[in-house]
């Protein structure tokens, strides 16, 4: 099966490569959910983010298989839930995320939230370094992490995540956070990436970029997060907004028109008042 956009990778610091852009899979459950992401995986996505917490990832492994694409081609991502954080916990609930998708192994699988009052997280990346020891998964890293959540898994295992997925859209640029996972040689991947969809897609900054590039205003965000070395994922279940989401690399944004979108920050701009230093999700 052709690609029908080729998307560049980016190699981390494990050295597994990872597209540029992926397809997010929230929401998108049972036999509807396995069409919209056999459709993404048929448009050119080769990257799909799932999580245990979805409850879909037995969706996942049906898109795949009916994908025509074979399994070596896809990358797959699953995240530990805040219940699992506990060493033997965590390793089986990668075997169960293994089992509902009836996969072989995953290539990326993260921690989906530290819960930093339960302060289990560590145990929980000790045992995501020994499921990538056994072949579970090939890359792990985390998501909603902090610069001192990161830093003490460094610290207590010597293990750097590859990858750090936030809350990251031009409400909320996550500037600090990104440099610090850059400096740290981890990569950031951006979820909820369009943000507040109906109000970033009116603001001045990023309507007039898509009027002079001649593209809707939800690729010149995507491109936006791309430019800034952040992978974002998208999640559609519309065929053609699906092709639209990944053809965003035919086109740049000039200097000014990325300092424009990124000056749209807010201090507020989280969605919902998700703060990883307090907010848990079990």
């Amino acid at each position: 099966m052709t690609h029908a956009v080729t998307v560049p990778v980016i190699i981390l610091n494990d050295g597994v490569e990872i597209p540029a852009l992926g397809f997010g899979t929230y929401k998108l459950n049972g036999s509807a959910g396995v069409e919209s992401m056999v459709s993404a995986i048929r448009t050119g996505y080769r990257l799909l983010d799932s999580a245990f917490k979805y409850e879909n990832e037995g969706a996942v492994g049906e898109a795949v298989r009916r994908s025509g694409v074979p399994r070596e081609e896809l990358l797959i991502t699953s995240k530990v839930p805040g219940l699992r954080h506990r060493y033997d916990e965590t390793l089986y609930t990668v075997e169960e995320s293994l089992y509902r998708a009836g996969l072989e192994y995953y290539d990326f699988y993260l921690i989906h939230w530290p819960n930093p009052s339960q302060k289990l997280y560590v145990e929980s990346w000790k045992a995501l370094v020994e499921a990538r020891r056994q072949g579970l998964v090939r890359s792990i890293g985390v998501c909603n992490f902090l610069p001192e959540h990161i830093q003490k898994l460094i610290d207590e295992t010597g293990v750097a995540p590859s990858l750090n997925q936030v809350e990251l859209h031009p409400y909320f640029p996550q500037q600090e956070q990104r440099e610090w996972d850059r400096t740290h040689g981890i990569v950031t991947q951006s979820w909820s990436p369009i943000g507040r969809a109906n109000e970033i897609l009116s603001e001045p900054a990023v309507t007039s970029a898509a009027a002079r590039l001649g593209k809707s205003a939800v690729q010149i965000v995507l491109r936006w997060h791309v430019q800034l070395g952040a992978i974002p994922i998208p999640k559609s279940s519309n065929p053609q907004r699906q092709a639209e989401n990944l053809s965003v690399f035919d086109f740049e944004l000039s200097e000014a028109e990325m300092n424009a979108i990124t000056a749209l920050g807010r201090p507020d701009g989280r969605r919902k008042d998700q703060h990883p230093a307090y907010y848990e999700e079990f």
